[in-house]
């Protein structure tokens, strides 16, 4: 195994690892050359988590992608243009497959004309030289890097550089990736490309990016660890007009973005996942828009009906669990822990950030850190304890005696220790001190 194949396992999670494997076994019966590249393989060299597993296929990706689907995976979106296909698999390990290609732009913005490439031809193609590195994961080459834009160096010196001076004309949606993946990496821009960058703004190509492809970047930026650092960087550089001219000067809420990141790293600390996250970033994100400054945000990104649901969906749920959190009925660990553990992720990091009754997120804080530790350090045995079956009211008094034999008993202060008595010294001894 080469080195580079020990880092990426080192680096990947268990569950990644075992998606690693289903789709190399899968790229084999199928008799394709199979790539890891993109960010996949940027994080995994740079020493970033590996958010996302991207593959490469010098073949039929969507075919590939189908036999995963057979497998047990789920296709999340399809793109039949660029022949790619996300999927999520059973264990919530998401994954992207695609077609090795050639993409030609006739025009700013243009849907391309793709073709089958080689893996070169691929990397050669791509937006910047940290994305365009590839792994190879077939049994003859298995764990050799490719390289053609010279991407590891640029790695090594943190730095963003495109791979060709028509990165930004091709796709404008790049504009937004290099200020996103900026601010999350901590690079800087390699000169000539903050060149091309700042001439292609003033080009004014950044109008031509597709409502939907607008709405996909803000779902991106939701999902980022600091979505405020990135919109705040959005704005410098004059492209958050994009989604919204009002989101500027006071009506941009970076406190309250702020505010939503540290309550979802908080509740991801307890390993709970916070999903929607979108709904909670577009409440904080357009919480002091008017009604119809928000209808043209949604409209310049077409945002789904679905969606907006969701996001005003959010707010009523979460203070419905405030007025039970706060209750005067609420007194033990156990009261906590039982409504707690019945809410949804997304409520808890909804009030974390916009509770005013310091009570709430005091008990959300307790349920985190210590009451779901404490319940889920109880061994398996123990729960096999409870009386009756579940959705009965033997079954639910039984639950709640347990909760409470566990959460609601103060541990016993430890006796404090008697003074040890000292012996009188000697007169002959107190001479001998002075």
């Amino acid at each position: 195994m080469s080195d580079y194949m020990f880092v990426l396992e080192s680096h990947l999670s268990a569950d990644q690892n075992r998606v690693l494997e289903q789709v190399q076994a899968a790229a084999g019966a199928a008799g394709v050359n199979l790539f890891l590249t993109g960010g996949g393989m940027r994080d995994m060299l740079g020493g970033f988590h590996v958010r996302d597993l991207d593959f490469s296929v010098e073949g039929n990706a969507l075919k590939l992608a189908k036999a995963l689907e057979q497998q047990g995976a789920r296709t999340l979106a399809v793109d039949e243009n660029r022949h790619s296909a996300e999927l999520v698999f059973a264990s919530g390990v998401t994954a992207q497959v695609a077609m090795s290609r050639k993409e030609r732009y006739a025009k700013t913005g243009a849907k391309p004309q793709v073709t089958p490439a080689t893996i070169q031809e691929d990397l050669r193609g791509r937006d910047f030289t940290v994305n365009a590195m590839a792994l190879s994961l077939n049994r003859a080459s298995r764990g050799l890097l490719l390289d053609p834009t010279n991407g590891l160096a640029d790695l090594g010196r943190r730095e963003m550089r495109s791979t060709h001076p028509y990165v930004f004309y091709d796709d404008p949606a790049r504009l937004l990736r290099l200020v996103r993946l900026r601010v999350r990496l901590s690079f800087t821009v390699e000169e000539r490309t903050r060149t091309q960058f700042d001439n292609a703004r003033a080009a004014h190509v950044a109008n031509l990016i597709p409502p939907r492809t607008l709405l996909e970047e803000l779902k991106r930026i939701a999902a980022e660890p600091s979505p405020s650092e990135v919109v705040q960087a959005l704005d410098r550089d004059g492209l958050l007009a994009l989604f919204s001219p009002a989101l500027a000067g006071s009506k941009l809420n970076l406190t309250a973005l702020a505010r939503l990141e540290k309550a979802a790293r908080l509740v991801e600390s307890a390993n709970l996942v916070v999903a929607p996250q979108f709904a909670s970033f577009l409440l904080a994100l357009t919480a002091k828009l008017s009604p119809k400054e928000k209808s043209v945000l949604f409209k310049a990104v077409e945002m789904p009906a679905a969606e907006i649901d969701r996001m005003r969906d959010l707010e009523p749920r979460g203070w419905k669990l405030e007025q039970a959190l706060k209750s005067a009925r609420v007194k033990r660990p156990s009261h906590v822990y039982r409504i707690l553990t019945d809410a949804n992720a997304d409520e808890m990091v909804f009030l974390l950030g916009n509770s005013m009754q310091r009570v709430v997120p005091e008990r959300i804080r307790n349920y985190l850190q210590k009451y779901l530790p404490a319940m889920q350090d109880v061994p398996p045995a123990e729960w096999g304890t409870l009386e009756g079956q579940p959705g009965t009211p033997k079954y639910h008094r039984s639950r709640q005696a347990f909760l409470a034999s566990h959460l609601d008993v103060r541990p016993r202060k430890p006796p404090v220790p008697e003074p040890e008595s000292i012996a009188p010294v000697d007169a002959l001894a107190r001479g001998r001190g002075r």
